[in-house]
């Protein structure tokens, strides 16, 4: 079986890379392994040197990687540069928090005096070779997030990623190699999605995490409960933004632009849903529909490129089908609902930036991701039917609120049903701060102190003088 490269913003194959048999398989994984059982052993100083050492050989690959991201799966040149600097920084934030996110942890000794203990604490353990399946929307970035608190940790890990971006895929693995990291600490395996059940039942892989959509997580969390190991599940978004009177608006559509389209729109955590406070809807609903006609599609490499190409055809085909199944239930265009007509786009799997109104609960995209350049309005008379839209969705990864008042602030962050919630400002991922969702967003988090703990096992030493 061959795993294509296929320039998104041409359609032409690039590279077809020969798929990793059986017996490959079972190399690398046996040798994550035997790589676990040493390197577990090894001090947070030695891991701290590593990561920085790979965290310094991708800020001199940054080029190349960006170049590779873009031709792989279309986003901006500009966006891939940033991808790769923000790996880089939360390798560093990773080598430097770490060993005091997985510092012992000490009860107050009278809590702990009934129990018989003269000492008692909770020590972090590494838990073994990690399955980590990887989307193609950021295809650096969703890696890193999980490589570097999980070799940090102690653990070794193994990466399956989305067929349609084996040279990223292959880079990561080379880098740690490059970087001094022990032979099978962390390894690509270059497999179909139906190999992945083999790989999560092979009893030397102790546990795995999935970013990406719901059936895809649905299958990986079936096997691994039937196995009876631990998975963290980062699946799809349609996150609200909320723009209520006392906003900003200026800055509020301005935001609302980039929280839309960022990645071309192929985000889990874009704002999906603009939840508009009826007062400012008008004012709000046409900045904001300029601003994105306004947007310049086309080459990703051009540095003037605003939004590229959607990352395969398929993508594409279902972001039509959406949109063209909004318009058909009654659903109004504002701007956009068709591909660029610019003849140098045509081979491409381009579709120009959308917004759309008159939605309702009948329509597939009120209650489906659009992945990609599209985004759904909805006028609301206060607060809680704005958190009543926000909430009626079966996702739960992020969300967003512009607002001046402590009390709207103050109902939001109790009310909604998210991860996250993100006050006059825009849904991103931090090194610090914990990431994930709820609701069929899935669960677990990634990121901070909560993510490096997920794949540890917290044991409790008990222990009398």
């Amino acid at each position: 079986m061959g795993i294509a490269t296929v320039n998104p913003a041409t359609g032409e194959t690039l590279r077809t890379y020969e798929a990793h048999g059986p017996e490959e398989v079972e190399r690398r994984i046996a040798a994550a392994h035997e790589a676990y059982r040493q390197y577990r052993t090894t001090s947070f100083a030695e891991r701290s040197r590593l990561l920085r050492a790979a965290a310094a050989l991708l800020d001199e690959d940054t080029e190349d990687i960006a170049r590779t991201m873009t031709t792989e799966m279309g986003k901006p040149i500009a966006a891939a540069r940033a991808e790769a600097a923000k790996c880089a920084k939360a390798m560093r934030w990773y080598a430097k928090h770490a060993e005091e996110l997985l510092a012992d942890e000490h009860p107050a000794e009278s809590d702990v005096q009934d129990s018989g203990a003269d000492v008692a604490r909770v020590h972090y353990r590494p838990l073994g070779p990690i399955l980590a399946v990887m989307p193609w929307n950021f295809p650096l970035w969703q890696v890193i997030r999980f490589a570097a608190p999980a070799l940090m940790a102690g653990n070794t890990g193994l990466l399956k990623h989305a067929s349609n971006v084996p040279r990223t895929a292959l880079y990561l693995g080379d880098l740690f190699r490059r970087a001094g990291y022990p032979d099978g600490c962390f390894q690509t395996l270059l497999i179909g999605s139906r190999e992945v059940e083999g790989v999560l039942r092979d009893p030397r892989v102790v546990a795995a995490t999935l970013t990406g959509s719901e059936p895809a997580g649905r299958s990986v969390a079936a096997v691994a409960g039937g196995e009876v190991k631990k998975t963290v599940l980062e699946l799809g978004g349609s996150d609200p933004y909320i723009v209520m009177p006392s906003a900003d608006i200026v800055g509020a559509v301005k935001t609302a632009v980039t929280a839309r389209v960022q990645n071309n729109g192929q985000s889990c955590i874009a704002a999906k849903r603009f939840i508009v406070h009826h007062d400012v809807y008008d004012d709000f609903s046409e900045r904001f529909t300029a601003a994105m006609n306004a947007l310049t599609v086309g080459d990703p490499l051009d540095e003037s490129t605003d939004v590229g190409p959607l990352a395969t055809e398929q993508g594409r085909a279902d972001l039509e089908a959406l949109v063209d199944d909004a318009v058909a239930r009654g659903a109004t265009v504002l701007c956009g609902g068709h591909r660029p007509e610019e003849p140098a786009l045509r081979n491409g799997w381009y579709y120009r930036p959308t917004v759309l109104t008159g939605i309702t609960p009948e329509m597939r995209i009120h209650h489906e991701e659009a992945f990609g350049p599209v985004a759904t309005v909805y006028p609301v008379q206060d607060v809680e039917e704005a958190v009543a839209v926000a909430n009626d969705s079966p996702f739960g990864l992020s969300s967003n609120v512009w607002t001046r008042s402590q009390e709207d602030i103050a109902f939001f962050v109790r009310d909604l049903e998210a991860g996250g919630v993100f006050v006059n400002g825009m849904t991103a991922s931090h090194p610090a701060l914990p990431f994930g969702g709820i609701k069929r967003s899935g669960y677990g988090r990634e990121l901070s102190g909560h993510g490096i703990r997920e794949f540890c096992n917290a044991t409790t030493v008990w222990q009398r003088a």
